[in-house]
């Protein structure tokens, strides 16, 4: 088994995992669909979720205390405040929350409940109802699935200054990130031309401001894009690595089924 996809194995293969020496367990990359200023792909959230699982299933490889695989990806999500761009694709959060959940319990009534939800869609909703699909599984099938939650303060606090500003949204956060794993998706003349949009989105989300327009984002960015580099990009995402390692080694230990 030298992928780290799990749809690339057999069904013989997936059921010599349950009950494995060391064990296995199943990151779930989840992102979004959306407009990310006019440099950078509709896909960079998935893609950052995607990063992550990959370079820890990869560091994990060898380790004999526990190995992961990479469960297919969701590359849609809550997406409300993207709206008015071309390129968005919504779901609701209930239709997220069923299906999420329901893969979930899926692969738990195998005695494959190790699993860890990887988000980089940050929509207050999209954040509120994987937090909610935790509680499900754990009401409906007394599982505590994983979930690195990225916008907890002790995770946001090891990552970028601009990230912990609430300004990343297309910014130097993520178009580096970007830069780092997939540079050709990004319009590099364009993105060094842009100027800083400085959107406190918390705040302004707080305010009730429910769009990137109202907002005061009219091409669908804050933050400083033009700043982005790979290396900051390669540095956020050994950061982002280290912190997906610590919750699957968590919940390796933890004995679930």
């Amino acid at each position: 088994m030298s992928s780290p996809y799990f749809a690339d194995l057999t069904s013989p293969q997936v059921d010599a995992l349950r009950g494995s020496v060391p064990p296995t367990v199943l990151l779930l990359p989840v992102g979004a669909t959306e407009p990310h200023g006019p440099h950078a792909p509709l896909s960079t959230d998935s893609l950052i979720s995607a990063g992550m699982c990959r370079r820890a299933a990869h560091r994990l490889a060898d380790d004999p205390e526990v190995r992961a695989l990479i469960l297919p990806a969701l590359p849609y999500g809550v997406t409300h405040y993207a709206a008015a761009f071309a390129g968005a694709i919504h779901v609701e959060a209930d239709t997220l929350h069923a299906l999420v959940a329901d893969i979930c319990t899926s692969l738990v009534d195998q005695g494959l409940g190790r699993v860890v939800l990887v988000n980089n869609h940050f929509e207050p909703e999209q954040v509120a109802t994987l937090r909610r699909v935790v509680e499900t599984v754990r009401a409906g099938r007394g599982v505590e699935i994983g979930h690195l939650d990225l916008v907890r303060r002790h995770n946001a606090a090891r990552l970028t200054e601009e990230f912990q500003a609430g300004e990343c949204h297309a910014g130097r956060y993520e178009t580096s990130l970007v830069l780092a794993d997939r540079p050709e998706l990004v319009d590099v003349d364009l993105q060094l031309g842009l100027p800083p949009v400085r959107v406190d989105m918390v705040a302004a989300i707080g305010e009730g401001r429910r769009d990137f327009t109202a907002m005061g984002m009219p091409d669908a960015y804050c933050g400083a894009p033009a700043e982005a580099t790979a290396q900051e990009g390669e540095a956020t995402l050994a950061t982002l690595t280290d912190m997906l390692v610590e919750v699957i080694r968590s919940v390796a230990g933890e004995g679930r089924v």
